[in-house]
């Protein structure tokens, strides 16, 4: 219910609410000191006038303490009452929520010693003085007044983290903010510690202020001896375990959690209660097994389809209607793989094509090119889609050269094989294709067509790599080319202009090289 009005009021209040919650959150300093003079009252004789005056002096202290107090606190709010008001950056944002977090803790340091200087003090002296009791006294009434001011510091931490919640669920929306070790918090092993024996100490001195017809020094002395032996003995023990019960589950959690965000999909938390924080361990281990079997299916697509294209159909900017992009195509082909595997076995047919493949898609993934499909002996690769480069002939251009290289000019790298090679650019509709629950991204047009017709000129022209005119135009004046003339190609109504792309420095046995735009 509490947690349903701070919400109501943090909407209604917008950024006037942190000024506002803290305002009020710190009249419960005058509860508190009330509630110190009427336990002090049960255990000391004196007329109504005279206690009247001591809760008039410690509430006119409590007063001005809080009120320096509020004037600390205040700059504190600034960072959330801008992020309230707008003020939506990412580094406003950061620290409105460190703001938010550290403040319980803050509030709680910071505003510590004020009540014991400013209260407590003056306000034992003059309660010595006008009920008549002996100095000693001094000693069993600061003792008490310390609990007092102990109980009022875990009440406003723990209220004032509450009453954040709103702002730091709001901020939550608007970014991921991680707890990182060097926030101000105070860890949930030192409240339980700290709170449950104090609630038990106070406790105490009420039960024996109640049920004692003793009055004075000696008795308040003796209860407050004997509630802290207790909260020290028999209820420190059960606190303690208590917080074993809750801290090692959390634990147990918080270790699996690191463990998964370094990539082990394979732990799993014992579930050793059956409370809410059993569901929670076995909640935990049914979602880290889930994402054990995405990330399986992750490496499976990566696998299975070019990861550059994988991570982009998993990102938001992936369309799934399609877009036009201009591109350049690269197919390859293997020469007289015909009459290699008609005489070959299967499992070395298979194992010379993975030979070969491992020479070639790393040399286009390097371009920043994706292969888009294997088709038997040979490959198509895109350049320019999904990831778009505007140099895509050039990367593209590159990467054939080397092939060239790797595999038709050096022994052993395409594990015998030699490949045929052919590029082509032009505009081409790049997007999700298929049906009945199975997709292929790829790219459509006549640009795709007219580089595998690239590709088998090279069996006549006799280049380990040709482009077509439209790739030869996007190139830059470092690329050097031979002109392979004007040729028939299959399916194509009218000829197209071949080009041999040639490696910087080498000369051209089949033609003159000319340099591009010159």
């Amino acid at each position: 219910m509490r947690g349903v009005f701070l919400e109501w009021a943090y909407r209604r209040l917008g950024r006037r609410y942190p000024l506002v919650f803290i305002a009020l959150e710190l009249q419960a300093g005058f509860l508190v000191t009330g509630g110190t003079v009427l336990l002090l009252s049960l255990y000391y004789e004196g007329t109504a006038a005279e206690f009247g005056a001591i809760l008039a002096i410690t509430m006119s202290l409590t007063a001005v303490t809080l009120l320096y107090g509020f004037i600390r606190i205040k700059p504190r709010l600034a960072p959330i009452k801008d992020w309230i008001d707008g003020h939506r950056d990412p580094g406003a944002t950061a620290r409105a929520w460190s703001a938010a977090i550290s403040l319980p803790l803050d509030v709680v340091r910071a505003e510590m010693l004020m009540p014991i200087a400013a209260v407590i003090l003056p306000g034992c002296i003059a309660a010595i003085a006008i009920l008549g009791l002996p100095w000693t006294a001094f000693f069993p009434l600061m003792a008490a007044s310390l609990i007092a001011v102990g109980y009022g510091a875990i009440l406003h931490y723990l209220t004032i983290e509450a009453g954040m919640r709103p702002v730091l669920v709001d901020v939550n929306r608007s970014v991921a903010a991680p707890v990182e070790a060097g926030m101000s918090a105070l860890p949930l092993r030192v409240r339980l510690l700290a709170a449950l024996p104090m609630i038990n100490i106070i406790t105490g001195l009420v039960v024996a202020a109640v049920t004692s017809d003793s009055n004075g020094n000696e008795s308040l002395g003796i209860a407050v001896l004997v509630a802290i032996g207790v909260a020290t003995t028999v209820s420190l023990e059960l606190t303690v375990l208590l917080s074993r019960s809750i801290l090692i589950p959390l634990r147990d959690l918080q270790r699996a959690t690191g463990k998964v965000a370094a990539g082990d999909f394979g732990v799993r938390v014992p579930v050793t209660t059956a409370d809410e924080l059993g569901e929670l361990a076995a909640s935990f281990n049914e979602m880290v097994s889930g994402l054990g079997e995405r990330e399986r299916i992750r490496e499976a697509f990566g696998t299975y389809l070019d990861r550059e294209v994988a991570e982009y159909i998993l990102s938001e900017g992936f369309e799934e209607d399609g877009v036009i992009v201009e591109v350049t195509i690269l197919f390859c082909d293997v020469r007289d793989f015909t009459t290699f595997a008609a005489t070959a076995g299967a499992r070395q047919v298979v194992a010379r094509l993975n030979d070969l493949f491992e020479v070639v898609v790393p040399i286009i993934a390097a371009e920043g090119g994706h292969v888009d499909k294997f088709e038997g002996d040979g490959l198509m690769a895109v350049f320019g889609a999904p990831q778009r480069y505007p140099d895509h002939a050039e990367r593209a251009v590159r990467a054939a050269l080397e092939i060239d290289r790797r595999v038709n000019r050096r022994d052993g790298d395409g594990g015998g094989f030699e490949l045929g090679v052919g590029l082509n650019t032009g505009r081409v509709v790049a997007g999700s294709v298929g049906g009945g629950g199975r997709l292929n991204f790829s790219v459509i047009g006549d640009a795709v067509n007219v580089a595998a017709r690239v590709e088998a000129a090279t069996r006549t022209t006799g280049d380990g790599v040709l482009m077509t005119a439209a790739t030869r135009e996007k190139l830059g004046p470092a690329f050097a080319a031979a002109d392979r003339g004007a040729h028939e190609l299959k399916g194509l109504e009218r000829p197209i202009e071949l080009f041999a792309p040639q490696p910087a420095g080498a000369g051209d046995a089949a033609g003159a090289a000319t340099t591009l735009n010159a």
